[in-house]
Parts: C-alpha cells; structure tokens; sequence
C-alpha cells in the first residue's frame, strides 16, 4: 500500500523548511515501508508518528520506524554565530545560569575582527564602556590586546571624547576563544544553523544543522553577521562567501522567511591589506598613542597592557588616486550595476567619496597594524570594489606606498538582513517566542554596535529561558538603549553606525559615568559579581566624598593656587571660594589643584576628571535632567499591545500603518517612528484616554 506523509503527522513542531515543501511533500509516494526524510522534518509514512521530545536533562531521543535512536541535545539557549554579538550573548547567557551552547562556522574565527583592527571611537567607545557597566567583555579584551590607544575629540566637550583601542585582532580572538573555553555552562560547537523548529505554542524548539544535527533549545539568538547568503564581490568577479576565505551561511534566511520575517539585502567593504615593510613610513606623518593609557573597562585587574604601543601613519590620496578611481567605475560592482545592496552611509569606499566628494583635492588615508606579530597593515579609508588587478596601482598612487606589496585584496561583501522593526525592544521577535536576534544581522555595522545587542539579547534570552521579566535600556540612560530603540523603531534600510548625535541626552550619556548609570542594573541582573561591586561602591564613594571635600575646602585670592586660576580663566577671585567654584572656571582643571598639592591623594586619572566634569557642567547637566524628566512624563504612557490602529480615524492613514507595523511599547516610541506625525500622537494620546476611562466605567464629560 502506498502511504504519503500528512502535516499532521510532524507533530506539534513545525519545521521552517518543512511548511515549504509540505505541499511537495505530500504528493510524494513510497512502496517502502519506513520514513521519508524532507528537509528539517522526519515523516512517518506508517502507522507511527513523529515523537514529540519532551524536556530532558541532557539529551532527547526520537526512534525511527526501524528502530534507529537518533539522540538529540538540549540546551536552554543556543547561540548561532561567535562574532562580537555572538560572544557576548552566550557568555551573559551562561554567567546567568543558562545551559548554553555557542554554534559557529568556525571555532578559529571566534570574535574575529575582519575590518578595522580597533575598539571604540566616536559613540562607539560609550558602547563598550556601558557594555563593560553592564558586565560584558568586551572593554576588557580591548584593554588588554591594545596595541595602540588615543582618546578623540579631546578639543570638544566631554559628551563627545572617546576611547579609541588598535588592537591585535589576532591576540584579541585568541583572547575570546579562552575566556568562552573557561566560562561555565558553556559549550562551543562548529555547525551551520540551516532550519528551525517551532513548537505548537509558536516557540522556538530545535535548531537544525546543514548536516542534520539537532539541538533543542528554550531560547535561541542568532547573531550570523554578514554571512546569511553572504557573496563577495572583487570587481566583475563574485564568489559566495561570508567574508574572504570562510563559506557563508545557507539555508536560514529561507528558514525564516518561510516562518513570515521579512528581510533584505544590504552590503559593506573592508580595505586591502599591505606588507608593512614593504611602506616608506619616513615619507608619512606618524600617528601615536596618547602617553597617558586610559581603558575601556572598570575592572583594575584588566588595566594591564603588555604590548609595546605602535603608531600608525597617515598618508592622502593623490591625482593618480582620483585618475585611476575615475576612469574605472564601472568596473566596481556599485557602479558597474551588478550589486544594489544598500552600504554603510558613514563609511564609504574610497571611489563613493571620490564620487561624492568631487570638490575635494584629497582624503585621508590611515595605515594600522594589525597586529604586533604580523606584517599586515589595514588601509583604513581605502575600501573598494575595484578589480584585483587594479587595486596594486591604486595603492602605489599613495605617497609612501610607492613599492607596496599588497598581501590581501579590496572586497565588498553583500548579505541577508532582517529589519529590526520585527523585534521587540528586548531584541525578542515579536513573531517567534524565545527568538532573539543581534548583531550585523539586525542591519548595523561596528563590533561595538553587535556585542552591545549581543549582551542585551543574551541577558534576555536567559531571563525569557527563567520566566523572569525581560531588561530594555531607555534611550535617556544609554547608549545601548538609543541604539536599540532606533533600530526597531524606525524602518532601516542601510546599514546604522551609532553617532554621539543620536542621542538626545548625551551630555548625561558620557563615558565617564557609565558605570554610574548601568552598573546597579548589571549587579540586579546577575552579570556584576561581588569583586566588581565592591569595587563600583567603593569608587562611587571615592566621588562622593571627594565633591563635599571640594565644597567644603576654600582658597583665598592670595593662595598660589587663585593666582595660577585668575591666569587661566582670567576671572579674579574676591576674597575667598571653594575649590569647586575654581573647577568651575573656564581652562581651570583638576590638575592645577594637584599641582598646589589640594587634589584627592586616593583618586585615580579618571575618578579626578569624573568629578572635575561633574562640577564644571554641573548647570548644563541639570538643565537636561529637567528637561529629561518633562519628556518622560508625557511619553511614558504604555499602549496596549492589543490596540487596534486601523480603527482610529482620526490618526493619518500613513500613520496608522506606520504603527501597525512598528507595534510601539509607548507614546516616546510611537513619536520616533517616522510618518508618524505630532497630530497623530495627539490623537494617539487622546484615543488612549477615552480608551482608559471606558474601561474604568468612566463617561467623559463633553462640554458644549
């Protein structure tokens, strides 16, 4: 008798892949008794039925009809890729309590760096010293692969400055792949995530491998980077790959797209990398670190550097450079037309700035060591999509790389993405419980941007795992929070760098005080242990202490210390003042006071310029918290998730949908959404009210 597999038959897990080829599936047929296997579901075509596997310590078991164990693992949360978003998410995960495990395409590309061989930079660096107040790791991997440190923006206000990390990127993974070896509840593994399973409550259940592995999960995030139908382009030339060298992701997009995500395509580009010997740096202007070190990371026992600094060296392009960009575009993949992915808007290849920069007589070109035991150098600045055979005399158009060797080409590389308007602000899909996604994935670029969603999703899936309640981070408390909050808010489409000008509050945003503001939330969470709360309560009581010392200590018009302040400020001190009225001078620092021996003798470089920042914008600073706390009172309203926006009318048609498809938490993030206009929010808020006082059983008074 002729049997054919039934949906029915799958069970109360359905597989991605599964729904379709279902169709397929059943209009198939077999003389043989047995099993049919489709992709991502075992069909039973006799009497016996797929099992349903039921929670277990360690392992499930599914039996086939010929009596064959397929043994099956499981996990609490299972982790899909080991970038920087990858890395951090398995390591919250399993610092949480969560049995967890990491699946990557390669063990030996852990938290690899394929660009720029650096940490931080403008907003980036506030992301890792919140990821670091949070309790993550990456701060202090950067802190100790440094090869290289300077703080940018010196010359600006304080919400501005930031940290900038050279690292050895070959030190940096190896660094990685021994902390997630050494983290309890945490299991590292090479697969290639190909399918999913959702069980009949729409949760997650079972990530499915390309070779037909199987681990059962409660929460799952996905972090797979630019490798999901990843392809790279070298001119006219195409290969698919996730990056140069390594095969990309098949199978998941289709996955979830089948399971109703929506998703596109968007690209980026890394530069060539040189021979460093091969540079005449005596032709280059020198680029060195700052000789005083600052870190990234709150942790005392991770500032230890070892590493000698290198400098960089800054060269230009020239008009052979222009010439040779010029009279071959076409043959670049943007503007030879064979690839229209969306890139990075504030980190374009050098022929989209020769583009669009057309007034320009040259652009900055930066050469950084990869590394302190490699040769290579990253040509920062000089992305493209130039042919091979063309990059070489591009490179030796530079002053200084005359006789260049060029050791790995120029490519773009384009990718799958999922807007990031199908997650919640817990980075949750909103279609799949205990799905989370982070990372490049979710359409940013930076590592920074990846490991702060990667610590955020990790934390989440864990609590979602444990039926805890969920963390968000608001936008006016982080920068974390403004990242997330843009990228599910707003509808996407090429890829987001954070900027300090993204966020509203970033004078109250600094990296100064992260810690401050995030590390109570890390310590509440879990992620914070009791070394590192000792030493949080401690340095808070350091600034407390040393602010009432500076209020209460006064210096008189005569004292050496008012004379050197009437020099730098040029106001005069009558009569007497407290140290803190001095700090508040313009040009007036902390260190004329340690000069005068009346700084704090226990603080440290950064404690001194935390309070120095404190006390000199102190009026700005309270000036933004008045102004935060007004905002928060009207757009804290929270909408129900239940809310039907089509039937409001008296909100715009482009505004309905805008909602709709957003699904905001409340009022603040319906404001933000674009199309969504502020008579629509007034409407909004009204329909809310009329809403609340009929539940209540309240009529509203109307007057005539």
């Amino acid at each position: 008798k002729t049997h054919r597999p039934t949906w029915e038959q799958c069970g109360p897990r359905r597989s991605a892949m599964a729904m379709l080829r279902c169709a397929r599936a059943m209009s198939r047929s077999t003389s043989q008794r047995g099993t049919q296997r489709f992709r991502g579901k075992r069909f039973v075509t006799c009497s016996r039925t797929c099992a349903t596997l039921p929670w277990g310590n360690g392992s499930a078991t599914a039996v086939g009809s010929e009596g064959s164990r397929v043994e099956q693992e499981t996990y609490d949360v299972v982790v899909v890729g080991a970038g920087h978003a990858g890395c951090e998410a398995a390591i919250a995960s399993a610092k949480l309590g969560c049995h967890t495990l990491l699946l990557t395409l390669s063990l030996e590309r852990v938290a690899w760096m394929p660009c720029n061989p650096a940490v931080g930079g403008p907003a980036k660096s506030q992301l890792v010293h919140e990821v670091d107040a949070l309790g993550g790791v990456m701060g202090k991997l950067a802190d100790a692969c440094a090869v290289q440190k300077r703080v940018l923006n010196r010359s600006k206000g304080p919400a501005v400055w930031a940290l900038r990390a050279q690292t050895d990127k070959h030190a940096y993974a190896r660094a990685m792949r021994r902390m997630l070896e050494n983290t309890p509840n945490l299991v590292l593994r090479e697969g290639m995530v190909s399918d999913v399973e959702i069980d009949s409550n729409g949760r997650i259940a079972t990530l499915q491998t390309h070779f037909g592995a199987k681990f059962n999960c409660k929460a799952a995030v996905v972090t797979t980077g630019t490798f999901m139908n990843g392809r790279i382009w070298v001119g006219r030339k195409s290969m698919e790959a996730g990056r140069a060298g390594e095969a990309p992701s098949t199978g998941l997009t289709e996955a979830l797209q089948a399971l109703g995500f929506e998703h596109g395509r968007l690209k980026t580009g890394t530069p060539a990398r040189v021979d460093g010997r091969s540079i005449d740096v005596s032709r280059l202007e020198a680029q060195h670190g700052d000789p005083e070190v600052r870190w990234f990371s709150y942790d005392p026992e991770a500032h230890r550097c070892d590493t000698p600094s290198i400098p960089c060296y800054l060269t230009r392009t020239t008009q052979s450079t222009h010439r040779i960009i010029q009279e071959n575009l076409h043959e670049t993949p943007t503007y030879g037309g064979w690839m229209d992915a969306k890139g990075p808007r504030y980190c374009p290849s050098i022929e989209d700035k020769i583009v669009r920069f057309a007034d320009k007589a040259s652009h900055q070109v930066f050469l950084e060591p990869e590394g302190s035991e490699t040769p290579e150098v990253y040509v920062q600045g000089f992305s493209t999509g130039l042919p091979e055979s063309i990059q070489l005399e591009l490179l030796r158009s530079l002053p200084g790389l005359e006789k260049v060797i060029m050791m790995r080409p120029a490519y773009a590389v384009e990718y799958d993405y999922f807007p990031a308007h199908q997650l919640m602000p817990t980075l949750e899909s909103k279609r799949i419980e205990g799905l989370f996604l982070a990372g490049q994935l979710n359409g940013t670029t930076g590592y920074e941007e990846a490991a702060a969603q990667g610590l955020i999703a990790g934390i989440n899936a864990a609590k979602s795992v444990q039926e805890e309640k969920q963390t968000v981070l608001s936008r006016s408390g982080s920068y974390v929070g403004t990242l997330i909050d843009d990228l599910v808010t707003k509808d996407l489409r090429e890829p987001y760098r954070m900027l300090t000008s993204r966020s509203e509050y970033r004078l109250l945003l600094r990296a100064d005080n992260a810690d401050a503001r995030l590390t109570p939330l890390g310590r509440e969470i879990g992620l914070v242990d009791e070394r590192m709360w000792r030493v949080y309560t401690d340095k808070m009581s350091r600034l407390e202490a040393e602010g009432k010392r500076l209020r209460c200590t006064r210096c008189h018009e005569d004292d050496p210390v008012s004379r050197d302040s009437f020099h730098l400020s040029g106001h005069k001190i009558k009569g007497s003042c407290s140290l803190e009225d001095l700090l508040k001078r313009p040009h007036v620092h902390y260190d004329v006071l340690d000069k005068h021996n009346l700084g704090g003798a226990n603080l440290s470089t950064m404690e001194k310029e935390c309070v120095e920042i404190g006390i000199k914008y102190s009026g700005f600073i309270k000036r933004q918290e008045q102004h935060l706390e007004r905002v928060s009172a009207k757009y804290s309203k929270i909408i129900p998730k239940d809310l039907d926006y089509q039937s409001i009318d008296t909100i715009s048609m482009e505004g309905r949908e805008k909602l709709a498809k957003i699904r905001p938490v409340d009022l603040g993030q319906a404001s933000r959404i674009g199309g969504v206009s502020p008579a629509d929010i007034t409407a909004l808020l009204l329909h809310l009210e009329l809403r609340r006082r009929k539940v209540g059983g309240t009529k509203l008074a109307v007057e005539g």
